[in-house]
């Protein structure tokens, strides 16, 4: 079995060094606002919307993304692909998400992706869509584009102030382009999403991932679910929803029980610390709740994976957390709560980077310690690669500002924060007082 490395040297670089199988068969698509990229990496661009009503297909195959993958066929770098770029320059043995996003892709499929002429529609194998953005939290590093709740904050207190680095305008506006239609309204993205759905993609797609906002709020989702249930065996199509798990308990239930009319379902969630820590960085979520739920699931035999957005908040308990879910594999198998280490880039006063280098290393030093024999092999490099990114990397990207700038959003963000949240910094996170109140 090859390793990773291996992989990139022998497969994907043997087409071109900058080949990724994501831009042909893996999107994210946000229905809510029309805009589609192919991984949650690049930058998202706006589907043409009267465009979609005669093509559904074009949900995904954008001509910028045509043109990007020219640019791969070809071994050109595209430039929204940064992330990838920027952890493959750290040297030769270092693996970018590229692979972790082509290797999921037959050999056959990505031969076709290479020598199709890249102005065709391709057919999805893989998808995220959010149907809209209703959601009951306002996590620290969200913002009002994908969180109605991120929405009434700004709506009751207005605009976070004296953010000087914050270029994309996360806390500045409440996102209207993000949810163009009201309630009850008729969404062409969406209809255009069903009409692919059930002509080609339930079909075509091994795994359709439901995000938000918060899904469970969606009644589109259920939707779908319902199609599953009047069209038994017609679809083989894993679902995946991400859920923060923090919903009311009858939308959870209702989850558990629509498992029985599905090919699969598996839940995605997120968390990256314990406890007081967690609940300050995800506001509105209840850790033992979450915990409670996430074992309620395993229990029901519904696959879970924990997704960590790595960031300078979450480095005290991180290390906690991991071991947490390692004890429950004792109880619960090896393929409890699946880890991945997201790294934090935007906003970038909120990466990890933000934090001095000897904070950063006392988290190193502990999941250096961590016991991986619980662990998948994935899950190790996903590890392996988080340590080297705090020890090497020095900025989160090259579009962000320099550190005292950085470090003045910190304050200031996490200040106003505090006071329309009615938290404490300091109570949440003692390790970090010192240098945040020197900050």
């Amino acid at each position: 079995m090859q390793t990773d490395l291996e992989y990139k040297q022998n497969v994907l670089d043997n087409y071109s060094s900058s080949f990724c199988g994501a831009k042909w068969y893996n999107a994210t698509i946000w229905l809510g606002s029309g805009m589609t990229t192919s991984c949650h990496h690049p930058p998202a661009h706006l589907v043409d919307i009267e465009a979609v009503k005669k093509n559904p297909k074009l949900l995904h195959n954008t001509p910028e993304k045509k043109e990007q993958r020219r640019q791969m066929q070809c071994g050109e770098r595209p430039g929204g692909c940064e992330y990838c770029w920027k952890l493959e320059d750290m040297g030769a043995d270092f693996i970018s998400d590229r692979v972790y996003k082509s290797k999921i892709y037959t050999q056959e499929e990505l031969n076709d992706a290479y020598n199709t002429d890249h102005n065709e529609d391709i057919d999805l194998r893989t998808l995220e869509i959010a149907f809209d953005r209703t959601c009951n939290f306002a996590c620290s590093y969200c913002n009002p584009a994908f969180s109605t709740t991120w929405v009434k904050d700004l709506k009751q207190n207005g605009a976070y102030k004296h953010l000087l680095s914050d270029g994309r305008g996360h806390f500045i506006h409440e996102h209207d382009s993000a949810q163009k239609f009201k309630f009850g309204e008729t969404n062409p993205y969406v209809e255009a999403f069903f009409k692919w759905w059930d002509t080609d993609l339930h079909r075509t797609l091994r795994e359709l991932r439901i995000t938000g906002g918060e899904p469970m709020m969606s009644a589109d989702l259920w939707r779908l679910l319902d199609w599953f249930k009047q069209n038994v065996d017609k679809s083989k199509t894993t679902i995946a929803i991400n859920s923060n798990l923090g919903g009311k308990a009858e939308l959870f239930d209702k989850l558990v029980e629509a498992k029985q009319h599905l090919p699969r379902l598996d839940v995605y969630t997120s968390c990256e610390a314990t406890a007081q820590a967690a609940e300050y960085i995800r506001d509105g979520l209840d850790f033992d709740y979450w915990w409670n739920n996430i074992t309620t699931l395993a229990q029901n035999d519904i696959h879970t994976h924990c997704m960590f957005t790595i960031n300078a908040l979450c480095l005290q308990t991180l290390p906690d957390l991991i071991n947490k879910i390692l004890d429950a594999r004792k109880t619960y198998g090896k393929d409890f709560a699946f880890m991945s280490y997201n790294i934090l880039r935007f906003p970038s006063f909120q990466s990890p980077l933000v934090l001095p280098h000897q904070l950063r290393e006392s988290c190193v030093t502990r999941l250096k310690q961590i016991d991986q024999t619980r662990m998948h092999d994935w899950e190790q490099g996903h590890l392996t690669r988080l340590i080297e990114y705090l020890q090497v990397v020095e900025t989160p990207h090259s579009e962000s500002f320099e550190m005292p700038k950085l470090h003045n959003d910190f304050k200031k963000f996490y200040t106003q924060y505090d006071i329309r949240r009615n938290k404490t910094f300091a109570n949440a996170f003692p390790e970090l007082e010192e240098w945040y109140e020197a900050l």
